[in-house]
């Protein structure tokens, strides 16, 4: 009946934030990583950059269009979404997976969780501005960068 010290207090809580993560998650983003990675994905569906879900992101990467992939690690069962970051592979399309499919979600503007989403560097259709089109490509270079150096 002894009393838990504050380390392990504050181990219980970090432990109880953290989603159950699926064993294949790799590599998965870490704090600030993760922060930049839905930030990216937030202003990519403000300007209409972004395809979501399973369905559409494998359809767009079979059709060839280049981008960016961003997989939630908390989807279960995880046969849904094993086969992506093999087509990621195989077109040379970067991925990375987050935690929690939740937060993807909201970066992504959808009020259901997502499983996937394709941050594309231009969108299909329609036009944006040069200014806001610069500014999508050097947020997408840096977080690029970052998992390239992270699976590296």
């Amino acid at each position: 009946m002894g009393s838990d010290s504050e380390a392990e207090k504050s181990h219980q809580k970090e432990q109880k934030k953290l989603p159950a993560v699926a064993p294949i998650a790799k590599p998965l983003a870490g704090k600030k990583l993760c922060k930049r990675t839905l930030k990216l994905v937030r202003k990519a569906a403000e300007h209409k950059c972004l395809k979501r879900g399973v369905k559409e992101v494998v359809k767009s990467i079979r059709r060839g269009h280049k981008g960016f992939c961003v997989i939630a690690g908390n989807i279960s069962p995880i046969d849904v979404i094993t086969h992506v970051p093999i087509l990621c592979e195989e077109a040379d399309i970067p991925y990375v997976y987050v935690p929690s499919k939740e937060d993807l979600a909201t970066a992504g503007a959808t009020k259901r969780p997502t499983c996937c989403v394709l941050v594309l560097t231009k969108p299909i259709k329609g036009e944006i501005t040069q200014e806001e089109q610069e500014k999508l490509k050097a947020d997408y270079n840096q977080v690029v960068r970052e998992v390239t150096e992270l699976t590296s």
